[in-house]
């Protein structure tokens, strides 16, 4: 039985379950406390010395960092595959997960921050939900380039460029930002979503986020019961963004830091 340290609303975590799921390894999944206050400790630190979701544990190996345990379960369990067979693809779905991860992932955080967190309202928060979705819509372009005629985005079948992908746009969604109806994208979005294996995993950052009353969280980063975590790409895309207001406010507060553990 494997252990992966996960929170639902993690893309990061997201990535990881599904390979999980897709691959048919039985695992548990544990919640560590402390995440988004600062107190993360225990054994949950000592797999992840970031203090960040996911880290997978399996019996004496310990490995953290999404796309490293993506690469570990290629190598310790690689039937069946979730990269492609040709080196130039392997590449090509990389650099997908690659772009997904910093400059896609920045988006859909800096919405959360506005969103759910009310770090920015009024003229501010407009401007900046208003350049999100510019952004975001960049992104689809690019990626309906990316998937091309192919039926998935990893090839002929459903595979690691998939997973990299579909939790992102999932959270772009929530945001109010899908893809436009009747393109590849919403398309190749269906058809992944239909999938047992992320089928499963939307389900529980559905239950997680209507159990966790999120609007009810700035309350808490207000009081200081809650910190915002800003890895360099996040606070790269509020600041380019025009939100260094946000960042300098909650510098001011104490309610944000810049060493991450949820991610």
């Amino acid at each position: 039985m494997l252990t992966l340290y996960d929170h639902p609303l993690s893309p990061y975590a997201q990535k990881v379950k599904i390979a999980l799921r897709e691959k048919g390894l039985a695992f548990e999944t544990v919640s560590p406390g402390g995440l988004g206050a600062g107190g993360a400790q225990g054994e949950f630190v000592a797999a992840s010395p970031r203090a960040e979701v996911p880290a997978l544990v399996d019996g004496e190996v310990s490995v953290f960092d999404s796309s490293i345990i993506l690469e570990y379960l290629e190598d310790r369990y690689p039937d069946p595959p979730m990269l492609p067979a040709a080196p130039a693809d392997r590449a090509r779905v990389r650099m997908l997960e690659e772009v997904m991860d910093t400059h896609f992932e920045a988006i859909n955080w800096g919405l959360s921050e506005i969103r759910w967190f009310r770090r920015a309202e009024g003229e501010l928060a407009e401007a900046l939900l208003a350049k999100a979705a510019e952004q975001t819509q960049g992104f689809f372009t690019w990626l309906e380039g990316q998937l091309g005629d192919r039926a998935w985005f990893n090839g002929e079948t459903f595979g690691w460029g998939d997973l990299a992908v579909v939790p992102y746009l999932n959270g772009s969604v929530g945001h109010g930002n899908p893809p436009a109806k009747g393109s590849k994208l919403a398309d190749w979005l269906t058809r992944a979503n239909a999938r047992p294996s992320v089928a499963a995993t939307s389900e529980e950052a559905a239950g997680s986020a209507r159990a966790s009353a999120m609007p009810n969280v700035a309350e808490l980063v207000e009081k200081g019961l809650f910190k915002r975590e800003y890895r360099d790409h996040r606070l790269e895309w509020m600041i380019k963004s025009g939100g260094a207001e946000v960042v300098l406010r909650g510098l001011e507060r104490k309610n944000i830091r810049f060493s991450p553990d949820f991610g």
